[in-house]
């Protein structure tokens, strides 16, 4: 069995952008550990922030979330962010996607990640993009 456990996500401010995370996506306060800023997701993976210097790298962090968790999600994110796009290259500004007919979008945090939120795994369903 290989699992994946934590992975450390750099930022400016952890505080600002662990608190971002669990804002929008609705989870426990991030907790300490050391000199990291746990955020808890389910399965027993952590994201574990941690301050560096710049400049950071942006990295892409994929979400799969529930039909029911999806809509107040997208509206906590809608309030906190000037933008979301339906596809990693944002070229589709404002929409949602509906892959494998579940929805997703993506949307940067503080430090310019881009983060996505899915409901479905890619992969595991119908190929259309009804556009939203």
């Amino acid at each position: 069995m290989v699992r994946l456990n934590h992975t450390i996500v750099w930022c400016r401010d952890q505080r600002r952008s662990a608190d971002f995370l669990t804002e929008v996506l609705g989870l426990q306060p991030a907790r300490r550990f050391l000199h990291f800023l746990v955020v808890e997701l389910e399965g027993g993976v952590s994201l574990d922030y941690s301050e560096k210097e710049l400049p950071i790298a942006g990295q892409h962090y994929a979400f799969l979330v529930d039909d029911a968790a999806f809509d107040g999600i997208l509206a906590r994110v809608r309030e906190r962010v000037p933008q979301i796009w339906a596809d990693p290259a944002r070229t589709r500004p404002g929409e949602i996607n509906r892959h494998d007919g579940g929805r997703g979008f993506y949307f940067h945090d503080p430090d310019e990640h881009l983060l996505e939120v899915i409901t479905r795994p890619y992969g595991g369903g119908s190929s259309a993009d009804g556009r939203t």
